[in-house]
């Protein structure tokens, strides 16, 4: 079963259980899914609703940092609700050994010397990291650890 079919499954669950936050989180899903599928002019597969999803993870963080900066709490509590809904479709988040290795690895393949180099780097640990849900936070903060180092 893909993503975005486990998705839609879900959904209907949850509004057979009246679950109405994940409904309303599912449903916007959903909706960012459908969206994805017109714009490729084909299914979404599971590749694809991950990158959807971590978008979608984003702009909750993000609402979260700016509720909170704006003195909304009960705001930000509902965006922290809505991320645990999310993160529970996510593949597991890459390890910090599984970081470290991608970012050496990256550094070797690009012959990295500087700052200069650092979107080459992320460029390539990222992609060494496909599919195992890597934080480009952490990844961005260990690129630039290295890069200072050397």
């Amino acid at each position: 079963m893909t993503l975005a079919e486990q998705i839609e499954k879900d959904l209907v669950a949850s509004l057979k259980a009246k679950e109405v936050l994940k409904l309303s989180v599912l449903r916007m899903a959903k909706a960012a899914l459908m969206n994805k599928k017109i714009e490729l002019g084909k299914p979404v597969g599971d590749p694809e609703a991950i990158a959807v999803l971590r978008l979608l993870l984003k702009q909750r963080h993000d609402s979260v940092e700016a509720f909170r900066k704006g003195g909304r709490e009960e705001a930000a509590q509902k965006e922290e609700a809505e991320i645990r809904i999310l993160e529970a479709y996510m593949p597991a988040a890459a390890s910090d050994a599984d970081i470290d290795a991608a970012v050496a690895a990256a550094l070797t393949e690009t012959g990295a010397t500087g700052a200069k180099d650092f979107g080459n780097v992320m460029k390539a640990a990222m992609a060494a990291l496909a599919g195992k849900n890597p934080d480009g936070k952490r990844v961005s903060e260990k690129v630039r650890a290295k890069l200072g180092a050397s």
